[in-house]
């Protein structure tokens, strides 16, 4: 992905809101990556008599993650639409569905989605913290 620092970009959302948000969901993505560390938790596997072997820590283990998700949610939900918007596509670009040099494609393509679903749509995506860094660093911002 080529960088683009030759253009200088005007975000409604800064950057550093954009870095906090990359924290956040590496927050969360951390959550749950060591909740699947050994492999074995939160798989049911059903022998010859199908036993489950399910273990987890139950509703201790499900508040942890649900408030890191919740944080984030609201984090999100409050940006206004531009903010929202320049989210979203700052994650496409990251993701390589768009160059750095197609952000204005980017931006009209994120303004048409509904707002009120961009925390569930970025939450979705399973690395989106490293997309939203990767989109950070091909604008230059």
């Amino acid at each position: 992905m080529k960088r683009h620092r030759d253009k200088e970009w005007e975000l409604a959302i800064g950057p550093d809101t954009v870095r906090l948000f990359i924290l956040k969901a590496k927050a969360l993505s951390a959550a749950v990556n060591d909740d699947y560390a050994d492999g074995t938790e939160h798989e049911v596997e059903f022998d010859g008599d199908r036993h489950d072997r399910h273990g987890h820590d139950g509703l201790a283990e499900e508040k942890t993650e649900d408030l890191t998700e919740k944080e984030l949610r609201e984090l999100i939900g409050d940006l206004n639409v531009d903010e929202a918007a320049e989210l979203v596509a700052l994650a496409w670009i990251g993701r390589g569905d768009y160059d750095a040099s197609e952000w204005v494609d980017a931006l009209a393509a994120a303004r048409e989605r509904p707002h009120r679903h961009t925390a569930k749509y970025l939450l979705g995506m399973p690395t989106l913290a490293d997309w939203l860094e990767e989109g950070l660093e091909a604008i230059g911002a």
